[in-house]
């Protein structure tokens, strides 16, 4: 413990998982007596944390009949004791039942009565009785063949029921044995050696808040493509009013980089961002209380030694989720090698974490950050100035090219507004600046007003501004311009004054 102090600080603290089951509450110092807490009554679980399923299907009618159609798949599906029983019953079934097929051909031959006759030929030598003719059959059918009991040629209804007999027994022994080769050899007994922690913990990592769990792989044979994905349980209500118990919604655990592929040599811990776009944006520690989910964990994977695809599952409920725990580290450098400890693979420890959900913080962060709107209305100006100078455009494009001509500088009014725009964007900017630095720009005399009077003097006389600001070859010919404006008609002085107006 002293040691986990000085390398993770004294505000951690040590949490196991079997302490977090106890119904007892840990007496301080200074505290009275123990205090027995009220279990919670245990909640239905979908997913067992073995990884079964607890569904079972009931009322199907009619539909048991698909069973028999995939028979073999049946027989895989059924608990070892009941394919036991099958196989048993079904060579037993099938030994009796030819071995009475060869002594009904005795019987109705004769050759019960006369197989001690010196001169007479049997259709099967030494088959006296049904027990004679059922060690017959099992020599025939298991290949021993002592050569005391065998067929003749005068006898072609037995040569037909030895065919018949070959054909059946090839069929039985092809379709039980596969159903008991293929049940020994599901990779159901490879998911014992894959690990999940009994806990997930909800923690920050790389300041984010994390849902986080541990999955680790006890056998040295690696998981070739192993990959791992989430599915969150949840009963909810639709806005139509629509109720959809365990509604199934994904839980993003790395798919689009790649971090769901799995390279479990070691413990690995998995990761679940908790942002806008996850199930558990509003959820906090408190409302854990009274939330009820389930997060399902499927783990699948190609085993290496058989080639066979392995899939182990698991589920957390809502109390199996700590808030502002840690996992504890398990891999630690020797001589050599790289040592894991698993007795550590299921303890935990405390962080500091806020105990507000994401939605929350994200909403204080926004109430204490400077206000945002002048930013909203600076792109709001800005939009505005640019649909201006669009209509400018298209206005000035309908003048004659001899007025556009005569008019001298098209591009006065876009740059007018575009002065206008920069002088609301400076007063709009204001509003982030700090208070001290506010009052000062708002003091007479400074250079946001002048900057506005000169944009209001230029508004007000665009011409002279204009002409004043050219060469003075230019402005001679503007004079000329101007004395050309004064022998134009009048309706076409009085378009011209209307695009300065």
């Amino acid at each position: 413990m002293s040691a986990l102090r000085r390398k993770f600080g004294e505000d951690y603290q040590v949490v196991t998982t079997s302490s977090s089951s106890s119904g007892l509450q840990p007496q301080g110092p200074g505290q009275g007596p123990q205090q027995q807490l009220v279990p919670k009554k245990k909640r239905q679980r979908f997913v067992d944390k073995n990884g079964r399923c607890n569904v079972q299907h009931g009322n199907l009618g009619s539909e048991t009949s698909r069973y028999l159609s995939d028979l073999f798949t049946t027989l895989v599906d059924l608990k070892w004791r009941w394919n036991l029983f099958i196989f048993i019953l079904t060579y037993t079934v099938a030994w009796l039942f030819m071995a009475s097929m060869w002594w009904v051909i005795a019987y109705t031959r004769g050759d019960l009565n006369k197989a001690h006759v010196g001169n007479y030929t049997p259709c099967v030598a030494n088959v006296y009785n049904f027990p004679s003719a059922f060690l017959f059959f099992i020599e025939t059918e298991a290949t021993i063949g002592y050569g005391y009991r065998y067929i003749t040629d005068k006898c072609p209804e037995g040569i037909i029921l030895f065919l018949f007999q070959s054909i059946l027994g090839s069929i039985v022994d092809a379709f039980l044995i596969g159903c008991m080769f293929i049940k020994m050899s599901q990779p159901k007994k490879r998911a014992e050696t894959l690990m999940f922690s009994e806990h997930a913990v909800i923690s920050m990592r790389d300041g984010k808040f994390t849902l986080m769990f541990r999955v680790g792989n006890l056998r040295n044979s690696h998981m070739v493509s192993a990959q791992i994905r989430c599915k969150l349980l949840k009963s909810r209500q639709t806005p139509e009013g629509e109720f959809l118990p365990l509604d199934q919604l994904e839980l993003d655990v790395g798919f689009s980089t790649g971090a769901d592929q799995l390279f479990l040599v070691s413990p690995l811990t998995i990761c679940h961002v908790i942002d806008a776009k996850s199930p558990f944006y509003d959820l906090s520690q408190r409302s854990m209380q009274t939330e009820q989910f389930e997060i399902v964990v499927i783990l699948e994977g190609i085993v290496e030694t058989t080639g066979m695809t392995c899939q182990a599952r698991t589920s957390y409920t809502e109390d199996e989720v700590l808030w502002g725990h840690r996992f504890f580290p398990v891999i630690s450098l020797e001589e050599g090698f790289f040592k894991v400890d698993y007795s550590q693979f299921h303890a935990t420890f405390e962080v500091p974490t806020p105990p507000y959900s994401v939605k929350e913080q994200e909403e204080m962060l926004l109430m204490s950050s400077p206000l945002i709107a002048p930013a909203i209305t600076n792109s709001k100006e800005r939009h505005n100035s640019v649909e201006c100078l669009d209509g400018l455009d298209d206005i000035s494009t309908k003048f004659p090219s001899k007025l556009q001509k005569i008019t001298g500088r098209e591009d006065f009014p876009k740059k007018l507004l575009r002065m206008s725009s920069t002088t609301s964007e400076k007063a709009y900017s204001l509003g982030d600046l700090p208070m001290k630095l506010q009052r000062i720009s708002s003091v007479p005399g400074n250079s946001e007003e002048k900057l506005v009077s000169k944009t209001t003097k230029m508004l007000s006389d665009p011409m002279s501004q204009s002409v004043a600001d050219l060469p003075p070859k230019l402005q001679k010919m503007a004079g000329g311009a101007a004395r050309m404006e004064g022998n134009l008609p009048a309706k076409l002085r009085k378009m011209n004054s209307d695009r300065f107006t």
